[in-house]
């Protein structure tokens, strides 16, 4: 009998409810599902992470945690900033998924679970802009809240809708790597400081 690894087992669950929410959602996910892709049992999933819910709070603030390990804001390079937002975005297509999840699930008026550490991650994203905005490296005509709202919108909509992108833009290289520049261009247009 094999000797049990209770990291190694957590790691396997937390990847397969990943895979789990960002296609079928909160309420379309199944613990069944994920127990089996897992390997594990499915008692060890509550064990682990309590409740649906819970999971599926805990597999999205990892994965809004990882995105800001991997993409932090800068604000003296909006070019490379938005490139690495949206090449991440096209490598982890399920983070904007499981996002949209969150949306139809909880709407606009219900509070999130873990919704304090969402706010005090996106708080500090908001202070790199303010700061950025003080020193006048970017227009302080918008508010940094919506700008960074606008510029990570602008970064990831071609992933969260890879269909539109396709049939509006193309799908060729040559039409993602346009697409990829009009991104660009936009977001200096919506930062570039005043005169």
């Amino acid at each position: 009998m094999g000797v049990r690894d209770p990291e190694a087992t957590k790691a396997r669950i937390f990847d397969a409810a990943v895979t789990e929410f960002a296609r079928f959602g909160i309420a379309g996910a199944r613990i069944d599902r994920i127990a089996s892709e897992a390997k594990a049992n499915k008692q060890l999933i509550y064990a682990y992470y309590g409740n649906k819910a819970e999971l599926f709070a805990q597999v999205l603030e990892k994965k809004m945690v990882d995105l800001a390990v991997s993409v932090p804001i800068d604000a003296d390079d909006i070019d490379g900033w938005m490139d690495r937002l949206i090449d991440y975005h096209s490598t982890h297509p399920e983070v904007l998924r499981l996002l949209f999840w969150e949306g139809i699930e909880y709407g606009s008026t219900e509070e999130l679970p873990h919704e304090y550490e969402r706010q005090a991650h996106y708080d500090r994203k908001v202070a790199a802009f303010e700061e950025a905005q003080a020193r006048g490296v970017v227009t302080s005509t918008i508010p940094a809240p919506d700008m960074l709202f606008m510029l990570v919108a602008l970064a990831g909509w071609a992933s969260a809708v890879p269909q539109m992108r396709r049939v509006l833009v193309g799908g060729e290289d040559a039409d993602r790597a346009r697409l990829r520049a009009s991104v660009r261009a936009a977001a200096r247009r919506l930062t570039a400081p005043g005169d």
